[in-house]
C-alpha cells in the first residue's frame, strides 16, 4: 500500500528529455526530486527512500531494488524496460509500467526523412557544393552521386507493430510496395507475411522496426546481406544490435547495400571502437543520435503519458504494466478486475 503522507518520486535522468517539454501537474501530494543524470555508483543513494522512481536510461539492477525498501512503482520514461531487472521487480512486488505509441509519427518520418537523403545522395551533394564541386563542374548541374525514385520500389519492413504500421502507410502513400516481413525462419505466418528470405532478395529499401532481443540480435549480418540482389538502403531506427555493425560496414564497403541510415548503435554514444567510425564519412551512410523518437510533439506525449501512469497507479488503476509483481496491491486488483472484464 502507498503511504498517505507525501510520495517521494525521483527522476534520475531528466535531461532526457528537453528541458522545454513541460512535466505537469500530479493530482496528490508528493515531493518530486529531479537529477539531470545519474551515475551507477549514485543510484542507490537517491532511490533508497523513494515511492516511485522514473528512468529512462539508468540502470535499476537487482542488487540496487533490493536497498529500495518503499519503492512501489518504476516508471520509464521509454517504452524498452530492459535496463530494470525485471525478475526482482516481480519478487519484491515493484510494478514496472512503460510509455507507449507516443512515436507514430516521429519515427517513420525519420525513417523517411533517411530513405529521401540517401535515394537522392542528399547530404553528398551538399558535401560537394561546401568543397566547391558546383563551381569547379562549369554547368548548372553535375552527377557524381546517384539520385532515384521512389514511386515503384519495393519497400520490406520487418515488425508489424505500431510503427512499422505506420511507415507502411507512407510507404504506400508514396507509390512503394510493402512487404512485411515474417519472422525469420518462419513460413507458416499467412499470406500477409513474406519471408524472411524473399524480402532480403526483393526489396530496394530494408526498415527495421522491431524489438531488440536474443532472437532478433544480429538479425541481419554477413550471411543476410549476401543475399540482398536488389543491393537495398537499410534502414534502422530500431534498435542497435538489429543489424551487425561490422558486417555492415564490409557491405558497404563492399557495394553489397547502396546506402544505410542508422540511428541506433550497440553501446551510446557511439564509441571510438565502434566499427562505424570507418564510415561515418561514407557518401552513402548518415548515422543520427538516437533522436528519430524526439519530435517536440512526441517528447511532450512521452512526458504527459509518463506522468499519467504515475496518477492512475496511485489512484488504484494501474495502466501500461510490463511485468507481474507479486504481493502489489493496485496492480493484484487491477489484475483481477481485468479477468472480469472490468476496468
Amino acid at each position: 500500500m502507498l503511504p498517505s503522507s507525501p510520495l517521494r518520486i525521483v527522476f534520475l535522468d531528466r535531461s532526457t528529455i528537453p528541458p522545454t517539454t513541460k512535466l505537469k501537474e500530479l493530482p496528490f501530494s508528493h515531493e518530486l526530486a529531479l537529477y539531470d543524470s545519474t551515475k551507477p555508483d549514485e543510484v542507490i543513494d537517491r532511490i533508497r527512500d523513494a515511492d516511485v522512481v522514473i528512468t529512462n536510461k539508468v540502470k535499476l539492477t537487482g542488487d540496487v531494488i533490493a536497498q529500495a525498501k518503499k519503492l512501489k512503482l518504476i516508471a520509464i520514461a521509454a517504452t524498452g524496460a530492459d535496463n530494470v531487472d525485471t525478475a526482482a521487480c516481480n519478487e519484491k512486488g515493484i510494478a514496472i509500467c512503460n510509455v507507449r505509441n507516443y512515436a507514430v509519427h516521429t519515427v517513420p518520418e525519420h525513417t523517411f526523412a533517411l530513405v529521401f537523403a540517401l535515394r537522392r545522395s542528399l547530404t553528398a551533394y551538399r558535401s560537394a557544393v561546401q568543397a566547391g564541386r558546383w563551381e569547379e563542374s562549369g554547368q548548372f548541374c553535375f552527377f557524381d552521386y546517384p539520385i532515384k525514385d521512389l514511386a515503384g520500389s519495393t519497400l520490406g519492413i520487418i515488425g508489424d507493430g505500431a510503427l512499422g504500421k505506420a511507415t507502411a502507410d507512407i510507404g504506400r502513400a508514396l507509390g512503394l510496395k510493402v512487404l512485411f516481413s515474417a519472422f525469420k525462419g518462419r513460413d507458416d505466418m499467412g499470406m500477409l507475411y513474406t519471408p524472411f528470405e524473399r524480402v532480403l532478395e526483393q526489396s530496394d529499401i530494408i526498415t527495421l522496426h522491431c524489438p531488440l532481443n536474443e532472437q532478433t540480435r544480429d538479425l541481419i549480418s554477413d550471411a543476410e546481406f549476401a543475399r540482398m540482389k536488389k543491393r537495398p538502403l537499410i534502414i534502422n531506427t530500431a534498435g542497435g544490435g538489429l543489424v551487425n555493425e561490422a558486417a555492415l560496414v564490409r557491405a558497404l564497403k563492399n557495394n553489397l547495400i547502396s546506402g544505410a541510415g542508422f540511428d541506433v548503435v550497440t553501446r551510446e554514444p557511439l564509441p571510438e571502437d565502434n566499427p562505424l567510425n570507418e564510415i561515418l564519412n561514407h557518401p552513402a551512410f548518415i548515422l543520427t543520435p538516437h533522436v528519430a523518437w524526439a519530435s517536440e510533439e512526441a517528447i511532450q506525449a512521452l512526458a504527459d503519458q509518463l506522468l499519467d501512469n504515475i496518477s492512475a497507479y496511485v489512484a488504484g488503476e494501474p495502466r501500461n504494466i510490463v511485468n507481474s509483481p507479486t504481493h502489489n496491491e493496485h496492480t493484484s486488483a487491477h489484475n483481477a478486475a481485468s479477468q472480469r472484464g472490468v476496468r
